[in-house]
């Protein structure tokens, strides 16, 4: 990485993982596989937190440490880029173990449980359909039914218009999120834990 960890995919450590490189990586990784309309490709990093917007929308008052895991729901991506879901349904149990343990570790790393409550981790998938939505019809050429059949309706209420931004305002975007983030929740890196007061 270009913090200078050295990041184990088959075994990956939390302390080799860095808000840094995961923005960095996230703001340089295209959704859609890059087919998409614009200047710049719609990346990862500003999908990330479209979601995490789109969640706190859907639950009014979502505590901060769950729309840090919004934030990061996508996270494993910074090292190993994002597949369209019916290639990783058809590399199967393997691919998703692989995926599930980085996501531990991320999630180690900045103090969330390896895995989310089933609750959370429902808010997160919806919020992320909604944004698929706005960018398939915005960005990505597809008809508003056929965006409809595929990812459902947007939550009520919520608009975006989508701008892709540059890979460096993304990365900074992203990192300054983060960091309101896990303050806000109250997580300190030092100890690697959150207040529970």
């Amino acid at each position: 990485m270009l913090s200078g960890r050295r990041l184990d995919l088959l075994d990956p450590s939390p302390f080799d993982i860095e808000i840094e490189d995961i923005a960095h990586g996230l703001a340089r990784v295209a959704r859609w596989n890059g087919q998409t309309i614009g200047d710049h490709a719609f990346s990862v990093a500003q999908h990330s937190f479209v979601v995490e917007e789109i969640a706190a929308h859907i639950a009014p008052g979502l505590a901060p440490r769950w729309r840090l895991a919004a934030l990061l729901h996508d996270a494993p991506e910074y090292v190993i880029g994002d597949m369209i879901s019916p290639f990783k349904a058809a590399l199967g149990f393997d691919y998703r173990n692989f995926e599930d343990r980085l996501e531990a570790a991320i999630h180690h790393r900045f103090g969330l449980p390896a895995r989310v409550p089933a609750q959370i981790k429902t808010l997160i998938k919806t919020a992320d359909r909604a944004s698929a939505f706005f960018e398939a019809t915005q960005i990505a050429g597809f008809g508003h039914e056929e965006s409809l059949q595929l990812f459902g309706a947007p939550p009520a209420g919520y608009a975006l218009t989508i701008e892709p931004m540059a890979a460096t305002v993304a990365e900074a975007r992203y990192v300054e999120r983060y960091h309101v983030l896990s303050e806000a929740a109250g997580y300190r890196p030092a100890a690697q834990a959150f207040d529970t007061e």
